[in-house]
């Protein structure tokens, strides 16, 4: 029998077991993979999620944290597209697309979206005792300084990185940056008066803000923070072009039948509304997406929207992570 009737053959045979299985799942339990090190904010994330979503799923869901920002994703687009491994990614999914000049996998092809899980503004501190008087004084010190202001980064398409980029952007000037493997040791630097400036999320600085160990100059979202209702937007403050959140995504390989995504997809909208973790989030000044951001159809078609914001950012600054 000629090849090609014989695979039609076998496909035909296997789509009543694969009609079966997809109207069974999930029928064991499903991987969360954390692109991130255990204990940062996309492991912490992940498993906010994964506490609420096993009841919608009707199964156990088992986070596991890989850190670095390829080898998570690798593991996902590699997975076989069932629905019982899934990936939980940030920002800097989209900047990695431009960021590596090589990668085992394509950031918008690789991958089925299925819902944005959070967003979290970003905030611009800086060391105690900065001599500045609000957002707009930090700046201009900045447009002034350039290079002679250390501005921290937690690492290469990081969150405080692209935040970083657009506030050099914003001031005309580059500092110079100083890249830490994470948020703990910027912050550890900033508060000791060896580093200048660091952007990060609200939800890993707000208990240093808090407690005064760090000067808080602006947030990057389109209000003011309840958690930090004295610090002004970067649009209030003059700054429109410093707005950006940290969002969270889930995924599944590429592939993915449609009916198991839309069922991983309603699980994720109910588990949004769960009040636990709303309250949850509430404490890491971290927000729900709108239900539009919750839905497939909004993250295919942000997550290319967001690859290409950051491409030119990221191509002017000349960062390339080989």
């Amino acid at each position: 029998m000629p090849i090609t009737r014989r695979a039609a053959l076998a496909a035909a045979l296997a789509l009543p077991g694969l009609a079966r299985a997809q109207a069974d799942y999930p029928s064991r339990p499903v991987t969360l993979i954390a692109a991130g090190a255990a204990g940062g904010p996309t492991d912490t994330i992940t498993r906010i999620l994964a506490d609420n979503m096993g009841r919608h799923m009707g199964q156990p869901v088992v986070v596991e944290s890989i850190g670095g920002s390829v080898v998570g994703p690798e593991r996902v687009a590699r997975s076989r597209p069932d629905g019982y491994t899934l990936l939980v990614n940030n920002i800097g999914m989209a900047a990695s697309a431009t960021l590596f000049r090589k990668l085992p996998y394509d950031v918008t092809g690789s991958f089925a979206p299925l819902g944005l899980v959070s967003d979290a503004a970003m905030t611009i501190i800086s060391r105690p005792g900065f001599p500045a008087q609000d957002l707009r004084g930090l700046m201009a010190w900045l447009t002034t300084e350039g290079e002679g202001l250390n501005l921290a980064t937690a690492g290469l398409g990081s969150a405080a990185n692209l935040c970083g980029l657009l506030v050099q952007q914003a001031a005309g000037a580059r500092a110079t940056v100083v890249v830490f493997r994470g948020t703990a040791p910027a912050i550890a630097e900033l508060m000791a008066g060896r580093i200048d400036l660091l952007c990060d999320q609200a939800t890993n600085t707000i208990p240093y803000i808090r407690d005064n160990r760090v000067q808080a100059w602006g947030v990057s979202s389109a209000a003011r923070l309840a958690g930090l209702p004295e610090v002004p937007t970067t649009a209030e403050a003059g700054f429109p072009g410093v707005a950006m959140s940290t969002w969270h995504g889930l995924y599944a390989p590429a592939g993915t039948p449609e009916p198991v995504q839309e069922r991983i997809s309603a699980a994720l909208r109910a588990t949004l509304k769960e009040e636990k973790l709303r309250q949850r989030y509430a404490e890491l000044l971290t927000d729900i997406p709108s239900e539009e951001r919750q839905t497939i159809a909004f993250h295919r078609r942000f997550l290319p929207e967001e690859v290409a914001r950051w491409r030119p950012i990221l191509q002017a600054a000349g960062a390339y992570a080989d």
